[in-house]
């Protein structure tokens, strides 16, 4: 399955602009997006309070600060099993 180029936080923001009296053909033309991806979205998204929206964003970072640990260890091991490599 592709992943989406959107985040949930871009995802809710595009519904929401939705609910707030845009109009739904502009939403799918700025964003790019077909209607049903927006009518799933609007299911999946719509009332998303600000808190939730807080806790998304959130949880984005975490996710991106532990992408950027695990690249760093694994660069790290390949140094690593590389010198080893070259003293055998």
């Amino acid at each position: 399955m592709k992943a989406s180029k959107f985040s949930d936080a871009q995802n809710a923001f595009i519904v929401k602009r939705g609910e707030e009296g845009v109009p739904v053909a502009e939403i799918f033309r700025e964003a790019g997006i077909s209607q049903a991806t927006y009518f799933n979205w609007r299911k999946e998204y719509a009332g998303s309070m600000s808190s939730e929206m807080k806790r998304l964003r959130e949880l984005e970072q975490e996710n991106a600060r532990l992408k950027k640990v695990v690249a760093d260890l694994s660069l790290d091991k390949e140094m690593l099993q590389d010198i080893v490599k070259r003293k055998l």
